[in-house]
Order: C-alpha cells, then structure tokens, then sequence
C-alpha cells in the first residue's frame, strides 16, 4: 500500500492501488485489523478514481465542435 496521499494520486495510480487493495481482500489472508484499514484505503482510492473520472468528463462535455466537426473552443466548466 502507497503512503502517498489518495487526494494528491493520479487516476492511474489510484486505479492501480486500488486493484492491489482488492487483490489483498479477495485473497483474505490478511488480518482483521490490515483488512479494516484495506478496506477503508480501498473506499478513498474509488472516490478519487470517480472524482477524476467525472473531472475528465466534465472537461470532454465542454468541448463544442463547429459545423466541420472541429473544436470550436472550450466552454468553462464551473469548478475547474
């Protein structure tokens, strides 16, 4: 398990950390205290993962294209 902050990872990060911390449970060779804070490491890493997901479709949705199907620019996404 990383020691970086879930709030500072990239979504690739996060996705990969979050694959070993399922790994780790499914495996269920880990006691009960380690599977507590798997578990809760795991629930923090899949909220960064939706969150940067919804960011990146965020970001998709405002581009607009022209009649050419070109970018026409992008609109401000509130929030970002």
């Amino acid at each position: 398990m990383s020691e970086t902050p879930v709030a500072e990872m990239s979504f690739e990060a996060a996705m990969a950390e979050l694959e070993q911390v399922v790994n780790q449970l499914e495996r269920g060779d880990v006691a009960l205290e380690d599977s507590i804070k798997l578990y809760e490491r795991g629930a923090e890493l899949k909220a960064r993962c939706e969150a940067k997901l919804k960011e990146a479709e965020e970001k998709v949705a405002a581009i607009t294209l022209d009649a050419n199907g070109e970018p026409n620019g992008l609109k401000p996404v509130e929030g970002l």
